[in-house]
């Protein structure tokens, strides 16, 4: 099976410890890897780095050959420019078949964490077995919700379906995409629904066909060589909600997966517990609690006094300050300053 690890986002709700030149999964802060080193390092024992492919754009060409040396060059696909997921997709789909191969293929993403490793490939694993059966499927792993996370999408999981290699899987019903915060307790409790990670298999061919037929425009350029005219979807609008449910199945993952795309979801991946703060850098903090704390500026300290649930980075050119129900405003903000002509911070 291939897989391609898509890393070519900028990242900006984790600004300003995300940029342009250099953002979130190129970042060392996770004992000194990137998030993109660790989803490498997750699928590589196991499918061969000859079957792993990184897409991105040719800005962090050189980032990506410094941190995975093993991974051969001509697996690094370089998008000619940013046009969203759903082109990026087909960019990736479009390579593979150029190579000849049409088989199993798997998109999972460069900025995840995981604890159960095992976990993860096993359902990897589970997915090309049921490709292999039938390769006109989309299978999707939905992970065991920990709590009511209105900021996920979801989806919803029905009857089992079958069995493989000691791994169920079911029927998909639906997804809900960032549910308001009251329908996103009442399908935690329901158990019928699992947090949605954006991990899939299916097959080069089937994937093919289906952007030939849900997202023509898209297809069409691809195979012109004109990437920059794709229209700008994501994948789910360009083919996934379009998709006959029947070539769509399940498998329940326990995998301890995390995005850390947010400054405060940064926190949660890193703390010990909840009231807990998170430091780095110098720092000190006063009758402070459930808070992240960054100083990565030299010969500067910081110190807070008092506060709960707030989020401070300091770096040499940027200071953001943030209660943790906001930082999904950060994108927000980032639009104001390129508005304001402040670039150079971004």
């Amino acid at each position: 099976m291939k897989i391609v690890i898509f890393a070519g986002g900028i990242g900006t709700r984790m600004w300003p410890l995300s940029r342009v030149n250099s953002p979130k999964q190129f970042d060392t802060i996770f004992n000194g890897q990137s998030t993109i080193q660790l989803a490498y390092e997750r699928v590589a024992p196991v499918f061969g780095s000859e079957n792993i492919f990184i897409q991105t754009t040719k800005i962090y060409q050189k980032i990506i050959k410094k941190q995975l040396p093993k991974l051969p060059v001509k697996n690094i696909f370089l998008e000619p420019e940013r046009r969203d997921v759903g082109p990026a997709v087909f960019f990736a789909v479009n390579k593979l078949q150029k190579n000849g191969y049409v088989g199993p293929m798997a998109i999972i993403w460069a900025d995840h964490l995981m604890d159960r490793v095992k976990e993860f490939t096993k359902a990897l694993k589970t997915g090309q077995k049921l490709i292999e059966k039938d390769s006109k499927r989309f299978i999707f792993m939905a992970e065991r919700p920990r709590f009511a996370n209105n900021n996920l999408g979801w989806i919803k999981v029905g009857e089992k379906m079958g069995e493989i290699g000691k791994q169920d899987w079911f029927q998909f019903k639906g997804w809900k995409y960032k549910p308001e915060k009251g329908v996103c307790d009442q399908m935690y409790k329901s158990g019928e629904y699992f947090w949605n990670p954006g991990y899939f298999v299916s097959s080069v061919d089937f994937l093919s066909q289906c952007y030939q037929k849900l997202a023509p425009e898209i297809y069409q350029c691809v195979k012109a060589g004109k990437y920059e005219k794709c229209p700008k979807l994501s994948f789910d609008e360009a083919v996934i909600e379009k998709v006959n449910l029947e070539n769509a199945v399940v498998l329940k993952t326990n995998m301890g997966w995390s995005d850390p795309g947010t400054l405060y979801a940064l926190k949660e991946a890193l703390e010990e517990s909840s009231d807990k703060n998170v430091e780095k850098g110098e720092v000190i903090n006063f009758k402070t609690q459930d808070s992240l704390v960054y100083n990565l500026e030299k010969n500067k300290i910081v110190t807070t006094v008092g506060l709960k649930g707030m989020v401070v980075v300091n770096t040499p050119d940027a200071l953001v300050v943030v209660h943790k129900d906001d930082v999904v405003q950060i994108s927000a903000l980032v639009k104001e300053m390129k508005a304001r002509k402040f670039n150079k911070y971004l």
